[in-house]
């Protein structure tokens, strides 16, 4: 009896070992990630937040001695008319591209779903943009935009006499729309293979159902296209505007050499005051700004979705 006993104790305290081994084994696996992702993602966060409450500069920075100021940065920042003025310039940067990517991005999808003739190398062409790493491309174009030898302004020259040659990349204005026209031919195929790939995950009984019924072009567009893209293209839009909105490599490389800051957008000011003023915890306090803008328009966005869906 007491063997018996002993035997079922052993069991039991075995089964237990195994069911804890295999509670925790999945967090063990997970655990490196979880290391990884602490290190990359949340020591930089938090490590920029604890400098946006001191005073780091040039003068300071290889002291390690960053005196305490408080909110000190950022009643700077958000008492300086130049934040706002390039917070606006920056939602316009960002609605714009953002804007214009959806638009060229879902009309080329629409017409790359159809029967084409060359349809393959006409995909690869439009895939180029998005295959160059984005400051080849920037270069690229900053050399078309030259005022004398850019093949834009030959271009307008051609077309609308010598009066017409722009300059885009000494004065801001034009600067600033200049590297708008270099982010949306960027950023066009990325919404394209994404709204591609939504299309072709669209059942076509759908549209054989509606042509039964007599439906339009334009009824068969708004009634099962853009319902059914919705879920895709939601996500693609939050991730196109964060990234539109962090852009550095088009905004430096277009408007690199101007004096001004009327050609910034938030990330770029941040990177000017950091590397070229030396202003390290007030580039943290901007950034914090930054950071939390974001969060909150990708989380009213995705909230307003699911409650229209």
């Amino acid at each position: 009896m007491e063997l018996q006993t002993l035997k079922a104790k052993k069991q039991k305290i075995g089964h237990s070992r195994n069911m804890a081994q295999s509670r925790w084994t999945p967090f063990l696996f997970l655990l490196p990630s979880i290391i990884v992702l602490c290190f990359i993602v949340l020591y930089p966060l938090f490590y920029e937040l604890w400098i946006s409450f001191r005073n780091v500069t040039l003068l300071n920075l290889k002291s390690g001695k960053y005196p305490y100021i408080g909110l000190e940065n950022y009643k700077l920042i958000l008492s300086d008319p130049l934040f706002y003025r390039t917070l606006i310039r920056t939602i316009v940067w960002t609605i714009v591209n953002v804007f214009f990517h959806v638009i060229f991005g879902l009309f080329l999808a629409i017409l790359l779903n159809r029967k084409l003739p060359g349809k393959s190398i006409i995909r690869v062409l439009l895939i180029i943009p998005w295959a160059i790493p984005q400051y080849i491309g920037a270069i690229t174009w900053r050399g078309m935009f030259n005022i004398e030898y850019g093949a834009v302004n030959i271009l307008l020259t051609k077309i609308f006499g010598s009066g017409a040659a722009i300059p885009w990349l000494s004065d801001s204005k034009w600067s600033f729309i200049a590297a708008i026209i270099t982010n949306i031919w960027l950023g066009v195929p990325f919404m394209m293979m994404t709204c591609l790939g939504g299309l072709q995950s669209i059942p076509q009984e759908y549209y054989e159902a509606a042509d039964t019924d007599g439906a339009s072009g334009w009824q068969k567009f708004k009634n099962i296209t853009l319902p059914l893209l919705k879920p895709v293209i939601t996500p693609a839009v939050v991730l196109g505007t964060v990234w539109t909105f962090n852009m550095i490599s088009v905004i430096y490389v277009i408007t690199y050499g101007a004096e001004t800051e009327e050609a910034q957008i938030l990330v770029s000011l941040v990177y000017k005051k950091a590397f070229s003023y030396f202003r390290y915890g007030y580039s943290a306090a901007l950034s914090v700004i930054i950071f939390l803008i974001l969060l909150s328009f990708s989380s009213i966005f995705i909230k307003s979705q699911k409650l229209e869906n």
